[in-house]
């Protein structure tokens, strides 16, 4: 059981040519691996859990079926979540019978309750008031800062995930980490203040 919420290893359990040649018990390895996050974010878009299940085991299947393939696959993870996130939108696309063009206007992801070990001894009231100033964040911000810091993405990755450029990755974060700092800031009032310089 992984401890570290907020960073998953950068390769996948499994070597991909062993799913290439059939290998039945890597690619259960795999599914099992990334399934949980997949579906965090599958529904993140739909907003439908059994959807958002369904949309995930598709991907894989499609996986399997085209399993030859897989060895080709230069980042597994990043192919995994764009699979999911266009299964997504179609979902939502043929569901309001028109075209998404702006799938991440009405993004919501649930907070993780899984902390990372260096959280653990953060006090609760201040763990309450991180999880609401994340919540509080504009959807495509609280999506881009929890791939990054709950899923372990990099910003190249999300960048390509979510069809954006890297630096527009960056500025959401910036602009994240801004807002989360200062809706925590009354936490650290009681601690003495560095001096400021002007």
């Amino acid at each position: 059981m992984r401890s570290n919420a907020y960073h998953i290893s950068e390769e996948p359990p499994v070597e991909l040519q062993h799913i290439a040649d059939g290998d039945e018990r890597a690619f259960r390895r795999l599914f099992q691996y990334y399934s949980p996050r997949l579906n965090q974010f599958a529904w993140s878009i739909v907003k439908i859990k059994e959807a958002a299940a369904e949309i995930v085991d598709d991907v894989f299947i499609r996986l399997w079926k085209q399993r030859e393939k897989v060895s080709s696959i230069s980042n597994i993870r990043v192919y995994l979540y764009v699979a999911v996130k266009n299964s997504a939108l179609n979902y939502l696309s043929s569901r309001a019978n028109r075209q998404i063009t702006e799938p991440f206007n009405h993004v919501d992801i649930a907070l993780s309750h899984d902390m990372a070990p260096d959280q653990k001894m953060i006090s609760a009231e201040l763990q309450q008031r991180i999880a609401s100033a994340v919540e509080s964040l504009p959807p495509r911000c609280k999506m881009i800062f929890k791939l990054v810091r709950e899923d372990g993405l990099r910003y190249k990755d999300v960048a390509e995930i979510l069809n954006l450029t890297v630096n527009t990755v960056d500025a959401q974060m910036v602009i994240a980490v801004k807002r989360i700092s200062e809706k925590v800031q009354a936490h650290f009032t009681a601690f003495p203040k560095k001096a400021v310089r002007k």
